[in-house]
């Protein structure tokens, strides 16, 4: 592993928090990734490259099974790449919108405590700040096994912005909540962390043209980038269409 960034191959998926001494001064960097699952033949997708920059707003788009969540999980080291490289040299959330990191047995407490410590974090200010956003009150007590996917979300996008990243991954956030909570969200992610990078993969193509700069949609194994996110848009339009 490089030093002072974080890399994730088919032979090392881990990726750790990193300090502000060991970030590099670039982003992201993703270098002919593929990932074909277990028990098929076919790839999801091959031969992806792409770079994201720190700021940058960067939007995954593609119709349904062409492996957007798949990807987003691949860059927030929660999915292993088949072949390639992903090289971040900024700090990246967790997948928002995604609760499978979560101990399911422990409560959002215990949860919160254990992500405290991982970030070397003062646990009363890492509560508050993520129970005045998440508004899960009491819920906190409960296992979060037992919480909704929409109560998972929400502590999964409280803790990423009260500890703050680089980067954010995002999937389809959105559909999070009602909709005074859903303007709660792209307030906080993209007005008020506006010198922050993210990376989107939606449907949205309202949110893409409002808040991303460049594009990449993914069809049929392959993926293509667009700088200019109106063509991007008409095209996927276009195909969803189709």
């Amino acid at each position: 592993m490089d030093s002072g960034t974080a890399v994730t191959d088919a032979a090392d998926v881990t990726q750790l928090p990193m300090s502000a001494a060991d970030r590099g001064s670039g982003g992201l960097r993703v270098e002919n990734l593929s990932k074909t699952y277990h028990g098929t033949n076919k790839a999801l997708f091959t031969d992806m490259n792409f770079e994201v920059e720190r700021g940058g707003r960067f939007a995954i788009l593609g119709r349904n099974g062409q492996g957007k969540s798949t990807l987003i999980k691949m860059l927030g080291g929660i999915l292993g790449p088949t072949t390639g490289r992903i090289k971040w040299e900024m700090t990246q959330s967790w997948p928002i919108g995604f609760g499978g990191g979560f101990q399911g047995s422990m409560s959002g407490l215990d949860n919160i405590r254990f992500l405290a410590r991982l970030y070397d974090k003062d646990f009363d200010d890492l509560l508050e700040r993520v129970d005045s956003f998440a508004e899960l009150g009491s819920s906190l007590k409960l296992p979060v096994k037992i919480y909704s996917s929409g109560m998972r979300a929400r502590l999964a996008f409280g803790l990423s912005l009260a500890i703050e990243f680089d980067c954010y991954l995002i999937d389809e956030l959105v559909a999070v909540g009602d909709a005074r909570f859903q303007r709660k969200c792209t307030e906080e992610i993209f007005e008020k962390r506006g010198e922050r990078a993210f990376i989107m993969a939606t449907h949205s193509t309202d949110m893409v043209l409002a808040f991303c700069d460049r594009a990449m949609i993914i069809e049929s194994g392959t993926a293509k980038i667009f700088d200019d996110v109106a063509e991007a848009v008409d095209i996927y339009t276009w195909l969803r269409a189709a």
